[in-house]
């Protein structure tokens, strides 16, 4: 535990000195926020504490989601290769950046839960509480696959695939407009991604609704989505660094 925190707070400490780095992976979604929420609102399609929850899946996956970046950088200067020499456990060191990560997240997700207050948002504290853990929950499984997926791709690759990936999965997720409105066939393609889930669940604790099934099956596909990408980032740290 020891080794973990000093890990997690040294990676901290490097994280937010960058500031740039800070602000830019969150500016996606602050500029939907900003840019398409007020349209949204008066759209009729859904309220603030529809698109809201949304916009943090959107954020994991775009913050979360290209974390492997620092690996990539690791890997190219040789800082991976001086940690096979160290008594820290692999599981310590991937879940050191993990940490860091889903704490970064998770400020960035209290960023844009405050504007959104700003702008319009009504939801109650206890629901949007649980809806940053639940957040925080899906950034870890989201982190850990990031990791997985730059060291098992060719360095070049790792940039391109992912940021091919988000965009789809963000509108599978339901993360823009409610899949409520989508055809058959894509919803049911939506329900195949985790993330489909997450922001059915977020927006049950935006509206209150703490019994929902929506909610039920949010933080049942999150939370093994967390144990999957754990798993599979130490199984890949571990070959990476044996």
């Amino acid at each position: 535990m020891t080794a973990l925190a000093a890990l997690t707070g040294h990676y901290l400490r490097v994280s937010f000195g960058n500031k740039f780095s800070l602000v830019f992976s969150a500016l996606q979604p602050f500029l939907y926020l900003v840019l398409f929420g007020p349209l949204f609102d008066r759209s009729g399609v859904g309220s603030w504490a529809v698109l809201v929850p949304g916009l943090l899946v959107q954020l994991g996956l775009t913050s979360a989601g290209m974390a492997g970046f620092t690996i990539v950088f690791d890997q190219r200067f040789g800082v991976l290769e001086r940690l096979r020499v160290t008594p820290v456990s692999r599981v310590t060191l991937l879940l050191g950046r993990v940490l860091r990560d889903s704490v970064v997240l998770l400020v960035q997700a209290v960023a844009i839960v405050v504007a959104a207050y700003a702008l319009g948002l009504r939801a109650p504290l206890a629901g949007v509480l649980g809806a940053l853990l639940l957040t925080t929950v899906l950034s870890v499984g989201m982190a850990s696959l990031s990791y997985t997926a730059a060291l098992t791709l060719r360095q070049e690759l790792f940039a391109p695939v992912m940021s091919t990936l988000v965009v789809p999965l963000m509108l599978l997720s339901g993360a823009l407009l409610p899949m409520s409105l989508a055809p058959a066939w894509l919803d049911v393609v939506s329900r195949l991604t985790p993330f489909r889930y997450a922001v059915e669940g977020l927006r049950a604790l935006f509206a209150g609704s703490y019994a929902s099934s929506a909610l039920v099956w949010g933080v049942v596909v999150s939370l093994a989505f967390a144990v999957l990408g754990v798993t599979l980032g130490t199984s890949r740290f571990q070959r990476e660094n044996a």
